[in-house]
């Protein structure tokens, strides 16, 4: 098992019911996979508290009580802590070890684990509870290491914090981790300049503490509201719209993306039509509607407009939710810089240079993202049927059955993977559903003595050549997003999470398992005894 935040903990759980004996990997210090890494400043979830966690337990969700509506990094930890503390899941994991191979036997039927301590395991399933965002990336400038001062990664923020009171601080990048971020550093540092290569929309998160009859109604009517939510499609309960952008009038739709504007929730804008991520035309009057609010946020009209999205639709990069993000750009210590317009050329012991300007500074943060989604995957050298590395297989771009498994690496499970929704939902309910189709295809297999399940190679084809057809027909892959891989140089330019939403997608992998795992190769194990 490799991984210890939402995806490993829970797989812990269902995979230790079945009497296996489980090795786990992290490589942090802790629980809490990318909750536990990123303890920037103002780091918090962009799902509601009360839907971004566990259901697999009824007593926990009784007995755990969130206090904001949109937790915050610390919060959420102690919520791991809390569940791994209740289910005793430590046990069986070692911190601080980094899986750095992973080597499949065929004659053994089982997978030969090194790991940067020098252990070295045989396994006859590895599970890939690696996360999507866990690869943290650095900017490509040149210069970094001739810096005088401290560089900071929002991926990789010190656990002690950061104390930027009076500095001059300069931030790169102004995606998710930027927007959540700036706002605060801008209250503690003297200078705050902001180097920005693309806008983002982003939308008001109206967080606040949640009120305690609001919490107790929610709690009296758990499980319904947790079915519900693994029947919508994207894991939370946004009513569906009916109506195209383009069917109403200009007084309508103004007020129903006010509406969206004030709801505080990442989809509300999204989900106020249903043709905003298939047709260019509705999506530009949200676009639109929201570049408006900055202009009548922002005091400073150039700055509104180096701050309003026209290079990418709505909705087709990551959208944030933010807590006065456009505001902190009336104040009189932050200023932005567009490096489309002045690029970097290098980072100098003194600071920040660009094309017209040296920008003084005595810190550093890259709020610069990560290598999504294959980045976790593809960091161990993991080699396959014929000595076939998984890097090389996808170096065209990631191919997966169902996000859940690659051809030519049996008994490889991965939760959350390129070509599953993952990060187009609500990861704890896609997370749950992977989490809970594996446990019950291991089960399956020894029932059965079978002792190795592989993809095949057409039905991987096949669920390659689908995602791209679904997302063929929207808006997505207009965008550099890293749901592309557009920024990571060199990545291919593939869109990698599955756009179908995940009733279709509940419906397809159901299916496949109700029919004996079609799609699969299911070999007998060449032991009589099936060995775990």
């Amino acid at each position: 098992m490799v991984g210890a935040g939402f995806a490993g903990l829970y797989a812990h759980h269902r995979l230790r019911a079945l009497g296996l004996t489980i090795q786990g990997y992290e490589a942090a210090a802790g629980v809490g996979g990318t909750w536990w890494w990123n303890r920037y400043p103002g780091a918090r979830c962009d799902v509601e508290s009360m839907d971004y966690c566990y259901s697999f337990a009824p007593e926990l969700e009784q007995e755990w009580t969130w206090s904001e509506r949109y937790a915050t990094q610390p919060e959420i930890l102690r919520y791991l802590d809390h569940v791994a503390d209740r289910f005793d899941l430590r046990r069986d994991i070692e911190f601080e070890t980094r899986v750095t191979a992973a080597r499949w036997s065929e004659a053994e039927q089982r997978w030969d684990v090194v790991t940067d301590r020098g252990d070295r395991v045989s396994a006859r399933f590895v599970v890939m509870a690696v996360g999507c965002l866990s690869a943290s990336k650095d900017p490509e400038i040149q210069g970094i290491d001739t810096f005088r001062g401290p560089t900071y990664h929002t991926g990789r923020w010190p656990h002690e914090g950061v104390d930027l009171t009076g500095l001059r601080v300069g931030v790169i990048g102004t995606g998710s981790s930027g927007i959540q971020s700036i706002p605060l550093m801008a209250q503690q540092a003297a200078q705050l300049t902001v180097f920005q290569r693309t806008p983002n929309f982003t939308m008001p998160a109206k967080n606040a503490p949640l009120d305690p009859d609001a919490v107790a109604a929610r709690k009296a009517r758990a499980r319904e509201h947790r079915q519900a939510m693994r029947e919508s499609r994207a894991g939370v309960l946004v009513p569906p719209p009916q109506e195209s952008a383009l069917s109403v009038d200009t007084a309508t739709r103004q007020s129903t993306y006010e509406a969206a504007w004030e709801s505080g929730t990442l989809f509300g804008m999204i989900a106020s039509y249903n043709d905003l991520l298939v047709n260019p035309d509705a999506n530009e009057t949200a676009a639109e509607f929201v570049r408006r609010k900055i202009h009548e946020i922002v005091a400073d009209p150039e700055v509104a407009d180096r701050l309003s999205p026209r290079g990418h639709p709505l909705g087709t990069k990551r959208p944030c939710l933010d807590t006065d993000y456009y505001a902190t750009y009336n104040r009189d210590n932050v200023t932005l810089v567009d490096v489309r317009a002045t690029p970097i050329v290098e980072i100098t012991p003194a600071g920040i240079r660009t094309t017209t300007q040296e920008y003084e500074l005595d810190a550093i943060v890259f709020a610069t993202g990560f290598d999504a989604m294959t980045g976790p995957l593809l960091r161990p050298d993991i080699t396959g049927v014929g000595g076939v590395a998984l890097r090389d297989k996808w170096a065209a771009g990631p191919r997966t059955f169902l996000g859940l498994a690659t051809a030519g690496f049996p008994n490889l499970f991965v939760v959350t993977g390129p070509g599953s929704p993952s990060v187009l939902v609500n990861m704890a309910v896609a997370i749950e559903q992977h989490v809970d189709w594996i446990t019950d295809c291991i089960a399956y297999l020894d029932e059965r003595n079978i002792g190795a399940i592989e993809a095949t190679v057409e039905s991987e084809d096949d669920w390659v050549a689908h995602v791209n057809q679904v997302a063929s027909y929207t808006l997505f892959p207009r965008a550099n997003s890293w749901y592309m891989g557009a920024n990571v140089p060199g990545k291919p330019r593939v869109f990698m999470p599955y756009i179908g939403g995940l009733p279709r997608y509940t419906e397809t992998i159901e299916s496949v398992a109700a029919n004996g795992y079609r799609g699969f190769e299911l070999r007998v194990s060449p032991t009589a005894t099936v060995r775990r």
